[in-house]
């Protein structure tokens, strides 16, 4: 069983930067593809960005494209989103999820975390 535990939220300005992180427990972690999901007040739950457990196929959405990057780090279990340049669209609950398939669609995922309350705002 994956447990999925994401930190790094919290309020920042526009155009600033935040490092969401996602660490992971129980499972084999290495071979899951990670996705960052995120959803917005009134919104629906939508995806953000994806990285397969060999760092050869990542997806960013339109929306996180150029300004949003994911990494891992397999030695350590964890996961990163690296959010640069900052919209107040951007503010939302963002979420980490594993899959053994992955892609865009939330439900090919199994295992979620509790998310991450990030807020853009001047």
């Amino acid at each position: 069983q994956v447990q999925l535990v994401e930190s790094g939220g919290g309020w920042v300005q526009p155009g600033g930067s935040l490092k969401l992180t996602c660490a992971a427990s129980g499972g084999t972690f290495s071979t899951l593809t990670i996705g960052w999901f995120r959803q917005g007040p009134g919104k629906e739950r939508e995806f953000v960005a994806t990285i397969d457990w060999q760092d050869r196929t990542i997806f960013y959405s339109d929306a996180a494209k150029g300004r949003f990057f994911i990494s891992r780090d397999n030695g350590k279990n964890t996961v990163y989103l690296q959010m640069n340049s900052l919209k107040p669209e951007d503010t939302a609950v963002y979420y980490c999820a594993a899959s053994s398939g992955g892609g865009r669609r939330d439900t090919a995922y199994n295992y979620w975390g509790q998310g991450t309350q990030v807020t853009v705002s001047s």
